[in-house]
């Protein structure tokens, strides 16, 4: 939502219409109050999702039968479907949003969200909430953190680990458990690696964990494996080439992405020159982070340059 005029679909279709954003946004309001009035319920499930006829017999919308929650949850926000509807699918996806929010206000240290597909809107009070309260978020749309056979929360495979001296940082799950196998087989452990997730927002960044693999007396070398879209790595990139001392190695996914296209991630897109890999490729090298040329070669692109 930009300006109170600019809808976007599910497809990343633009709809431009003050009174279509303005009934939208009434509506919204009060899914999410009945949403987080249903989420003190103790009767419903962790993380707060609710089923869709609890919001029906509230506020009128619908009728939604539980067979059909999918097919809404997929619906495009559009000018003649039903807003209230529309609406309610999206918090349908959004419980982790909501645990995020109840997590915090119960004082924890540390909260590691791993769902995929929460809304930028409700990550955007979740985010806000977290930083208010100064807690470390890992994630959303992330597999966790594991310090190897420390600990471990989130849902990294721990079996394909090996305690070793090298940190990893990665916004793709798949890629950080390929960064610990190669690692792995070229002889080289981790002291701790981190899925930081794919989406716009997410609450622990790359710089953030290069300031404490930096801090850290375990951690020799770094592993970073980014994305386009976006400029988090071009800011690590920078705080890298002032405080950064131990041997670095980055790869960039989605180097053939076209312009314009999301790939996989929700984060994961090119907009007008901003995100894209050649960019950050070259900021990285600027920072003196040595370029991991195919996801392939990540483990022998570090072990090359530790020798």
């Amino acid at each position: 939502v930009r300006s109170g005029a600019i809808a976007i679909t599910d497809d990343g279709d633009v709809v431009e219409d003050d009174a279509m954003m303005a009934e939208v946004l009434q509506a919204a309001n009060e899914v999410d109050r009945c949403f987080m009035q249903h989420c003190q319920d103790p009767n419903m499930t962790v993380g707060g999702v609710m089923h869709a006829g609890e919001v029906q017999e509230e506020l009128g919308y619908g009728p939604w039968p539980r067979e059909a929650e999918e097919s809404i949850i997929t619906r495009d926000l559009s000018l003649n479907k039903d807003i209230g509807s529309a609406w309610h699918a999206q918090h349908l996806s959004s419980g982790g949003s909501v645990a995020i929010i109840e997590a915090a206000q119960a004082n924890m240290d540390t909260i590691v969200c791993i769902s995929e597909g929460i809304p930028t809107r409700d990550m955007i009070k979740a985010k806000h909430i977290v930083d208010e309260k100064n807690i470390t978020l890992i994630g959303p749309n992330c597999p966790g953190i594991i310090t190897v056979d420390e600990c471990k929360l989130g849902i990294m495979p721990g079996f394909i680990t090996k305690k070793g001296n090298i940190g990893v940082i990665s916004k793709s799950g798949t890629l950080t458990y390929e960064a610990i196998d190669q690692l792995v087989n070229v002889g080289l452990g981790q002291t701790t690696a981190i899925g930081i997730g794919g989406d716009p927002i997410i609450g622990t960044t790359m710089r953030d964990c290069l300031e404490l693999f930096e801090a850290d007396s375990e951690t020799e070398g770094v592993v970073m494996i980014g994305e386009i879209g976006g400029q988090m790595e071009i800011e690590a990139a920078r705080w890298a080439k002032a405080h950064m001392s131990k041997p670095t190695v980055g790869f960039i996914a989605g180097q053939t992405a076209p312009p314009g296209r999301r790939m996989g991630h929700a984060g994961a897109i090119i907009t007008g020159s901003a995100g894209k890999a050649e960019e950050k490729q070259a900021a990285l090298s600027a920072a003196g982070v040595s370029i991991i040329p195919g996801p392939g070669e990540i483990g022998d692109t570090l072990k090359e340059l530790i020798s």
